[in-house]
């Protein structure tokens, strides 16, 4: 992602200055699919589009992708495909293609993608403006003015934009927030890699008939390397290969030398090997000490506000994170009303969550260096190699000669994955396979579901009303995420994402009984809170003093109210009756099959419970009516609270 301006009438610019390329994540796929439900059926097609879960649902260890199979991991349990925690299973889809699909939705929605060729005329209402470089930010009165450099008929311009709020989203090495002045903390320069896009429908369908699979971790004593197979039907790559610098240089990396690479790996020579893109990154641990700059007006998303080691797929997803937290408050700034103090509240909650995910990367990353370990292999070894190269020869020793030792030492390293090594006649590599076979039994390898973390990350504070003391009903859900449990447990917690189960709507007039999920009581094309209630009086009491103080505040207000299993249709008609003449309500009813808890059980709350929901489905206050002596006060203490109106 990249830079954004928003503004009331919607300008984007995106400050790239060509197409991405797919990730270099070793986890492309998307465990934030439940939040594109709502953006016109992008869920369902990236469901559609993205492969069968049994070619990416394995990660493999082998000596090549021809050669023998060391040990693998089957990540997905009958929970994982069929969630009755989420609407939607998880996904395993490209960050680039997501993108594309992306810009797709928006044209649909009329917006149009401008190039600075193309762009032309004064009007940028709902312009999307590519290959816009970000080269300074100034603070005015009602914003920030930035001046953008683009290339244009092969000579470079500049032009100055004016935004409400820029969002920058402008990637690892973000300029806005070099321009802005925010740091980095964490751990700096882990690993240098290259990542190696590359396509091959041979080698696609080798692995498809043969050992299909989503990470191939490749050992043996010519080549060391981690493959991504983003599509095995289309025969689409992307290879990670460490690199030592500076002894060993990203010019080195030709694609004539990312082909022998690959061809080490493989074991064959594929016919038709097509490198595509040759890329380096770092890999880092680091979150920005700030999200939000210059008076509320520049905020850091994504990988701008925080750059993970690429295991888990914290990365994109926490990103996604981030923009959908962004959206509502955005929206109510401009809508008029929140005030823009709010934008704090997206720091508060988010950038904690930044640091939970970042530690959490860096263990599963630990997780995946155990497996080398275990081979003879370890990779602090070989950071120490290289660090005693660097500290101590590098004045001694010209650059060729550093190189030469490094990659000699290497390879009496890899010499420990040879066969004569590496295999059960040897006492040696027979006890080394039996430690990674109990690594990968006991699960202590590098992961890719993490529920408790995709779906039940919460946040303690900010724009919500956080209660003084946990709920004694909650000690379950907060047990489980003492215990480092990877599990979701539902949670009506403020600051916990909404519950989903299954409803039915009750109208009196129809017989249908579609269910859906408590989630879509929110709609994803406009700004609206939600409140849920039981049918109760006092419940129905708090309602209508809800409906007054969204009337006094302006504030868009949906009324949900939940039945029992099995109420008749003409019980729903009371609730016409008592909130009349407000009509932005909906009645409806446990769906019959979707679990044995009934919707107060499974928030942990008894019937008498409301709960207020914000437009990103996170639970923003929680309360039981009968304990509640004035509801008209309460609530208009909650939303200015939220709407941080103080």
């Amino acid at each position: 992602m990249a830079a954004v301006a928003m503004r009331v009438r919607f300008r984007i610019c995106r400050f790239s200055s060509s197409a991405p390329a797919p990730s270099g994540s070793s986890y492309p796929s998307s465990s934030q699919n439940w939040l594109f439900r709502k953006l016109d059926g992008l869920a369902e097609e990236i469901q559609s589009l993205q492969p069968p879960v049994d070619l990416w649902r394995r990660f493999i260890y082998c000596t090549s992708l021809s050669g023998p199979v060391l040990g693998s991991v089957d990540h997905m349990k009958p929970q994982d495909l069929d969630m009755p925690l989420s609407p939607v299973s998880v996904a395993h889809f490209s960050q680039y293609k997501l993108m594309n699909l992306l810009l797709q939705k928006l044209g649909n929605l009329g917006f149009t993608v401008c190039y600075p060729n193309e762009t032309g005329g004064s009007t940028w209402e709902r312009k999307i403006l590519m290959g816009y470089e970000c080269i300074s930010l100034s603070p005015t009165r009602e914003g920030v003015n930035v001046r953008c450099s683009f290339q244009k008929e092969g000579k470079m311009e500049e032009r100055e934009l004016h935004c409400s709020i820029l969002v920058g989203s402008d990637g690892a090495r973000s300029t806005v927030r070099n321009l802005v002045g925010i740091d980095m903390k964490g751990d700096r320069n882990l690993q240098n890699l290259i990542s190696v896009h590359f396509m091959s429908r041979d080698l696609g369908q080798y692995l498809l008939h043969k050992r299909p699979g989503m990470l191939f971790f490749i050992f043996n004593p010519d080549a060391i390397g981690v493959l991504v197979a983003h599509d095995l039907n289309q025969g689409e790559f992307v290879l990670q290969i460490p690199y030592y610098s500076p002894q060993q240089k990203f010019e080195d990396f030709s694609s004539k030398v990312c082909e022998q690479i690959i061809l080490k790996l493989v074991g064959w020579k594929p016919i038709d090997l097509q490198v595509v893109d040759i890329k380096p990154w770092i890999m880092h641990a680091e979150v920005a000490e700030k999200y939000v700059s210059f008076d509320n007006r520049v905020v850091l998303a994504g990988d701008a506000a925080h750059r993970f080691p690429p295991a888990g797929g914290f990365g994109m997803n926490t990103g996604i994170q981030d923009a959908h937290n962004l959206a509502w408050k955005i929206s109510s700034i401009l809508s008029g009303i929140a005030s823009p103090s709010i934008m704090q509240t997206y720091e508060t909650e988010r950038r904690p969550i930044a640091i939970s995910n970042t530690r959490l990367s860096v263990e599963n990353l630990k997780a995946a260096m155990s497996v080398p370990s275990a081979l003879g292999l370890d990779p602090t070894v070989a950071n120490s190699v290289h660090q005693v190269i660097n500290n101590s020869l590098s004045s001694i020793l010209p650059l060729h000669l550093q190189r030469f030792a490094l990659e000699g030492i290497f390879s009496i390293g890899r010499a420990q994955l040879s066969e004569f090594i590496l295999n059960e006649n040897n006492p040696l590599g027979f006890a080394r396979l039996a430690r990674l076979k109990k690594i990968l039994d006991e699960g202590k390898s590098l992961q890719l579901q993490f529920p408790a973390e995709d779906l039940g990350f919460c946040y303690q504070e900010g724009a919500l009303v956080a209660e003084d003391s946990e709920n004694v009903l909650d000690t379950e859900a907060s047990n489980a995420h003492k215990r480092g449990s990877r599990l979701y447990i539902p949670s009506a917690k403020p600051g916990c994402r909404l519950p989903h189960m299954l409803i039915n709507a009750i109208q009196p007039s129809s017989s249908s009984q579609d269910s859906f999920s408590t989630l879509d009581l929110l709609p994803g094309d406009k700004l609206e809170f939600l409140l849920i209630i039981a049918p109760v009086e006092k419940s129905y009491n708090l309602a209508r003093a809800s409906i007054k103080v969204a009337d006094e505040f302006k504030i868009p207000l949906k009324i949900c109210i939940i039945w029992p299993k099995g109420s008749s249709k003409k019980n729903a008609k009371s609730s016409q009756t008592i909130l009349q003449p407000w009509n932005n309500f909906i009645d409806v009813e446990e769906a019959d099959g979707f679990s044995s808890k009934s919707w107060w059980e499974l928030c942990q709350m008894s019937s008498n419970g409301v709960i207020l929901v914000r437009p990103d489905e996170h639970i923003a206050w929680r309360a039981e009516s009968t304990s509640i002596m004035d509801s008209f006060v309460e609530l208009k203490r909650v939303f200015s609270l939220i709407l941080k109106l103080h």
